[in-house]
């Protein structure tokens, strides 16, 4: 399976609860923290639910 880096590049703060359970979710915990993900079909419905909030490219 593909894996993918996602990245933290907006803040979380005045964000609805569900995007910042969302971002704690995918192991994001500040701006510019990085975590690398295998692409499941899970995995990129959260990234979709903040793609405003981070940034995505294939590790």
């Amino acid at each position: 399976m593909a894996k993918i880096r996602v990245k933290q590049v907006r803040s979380k703060i005045r964000r609805p609860r569900n995007q910042k359970l969302t971002l704690e979710a995918l192991g994001l915990r500040k701006m510019n923290h990085e975590v690398v993900h295998e692409a499941t079909p899970q995995i990129l419905g959260m990234v979709k639910t903040v793609q405003h909030l981070v940034s995505v490219t294939e590790a």
